[in-house]
């Protein structure tokens, strides 16, 4: 689980750091549009979000909060994509690999959660 949560935050900040430094080129390559003006200080909020996310679910100490949060991230950005998709509107040459990336990770984030439950209804009460 802590190599999987690893990942997963080191992707979201890695995202979230092209987001702050160069956001006009991230939203193209994902949703295939331009923006200008307050879309690129919207957009370095949303990178420093990311930075945030994948600082606050770095694998240490009590993992079950950043468990909790990359996979509600996870999934509804996943969501978001397949909904931007299939709008057909909003497309670039990175939505359909970065849905699927997410995806995948909410998969996996899913069953980590799954067996952390296990795990914890399987130990005897303190």
């Amino acid at each position: 689980m802590k190599i999987l949560l690893a990942i997963a935050a080191v992707a979201e900040a890695a995202t979230g750091l092209a987001l702050v430094a160069y956001p006009p080129v991230v939203i193209q390559l994902l949703f295939g549009a331009e923006i200008a003006g307050v879309g690129v200080l919207v957009g370095r909020i949303a990178g420093i979000s990311l930075i945030g996310l994948g600082v606050a679910c770095w694998p240490g100490g009590v993992m079950t909060q950043a468990l909790d949060s990359m996979l509600i991230y996870n999934l509804l950005v996943t969501l978001y994509f397949v909904y931007l998709g299939l709008g057909g509107e909003w497309i670039g040459v990175l939505l359909w690999p970065a849905a699927v990336a997410h995806a995948v990770l909410a998969i996996l984030l899913a069953q980590a959660w799954l067996n952390d439950r296990k795990a914890r209804a399987m130990q005897p009460p303190d």
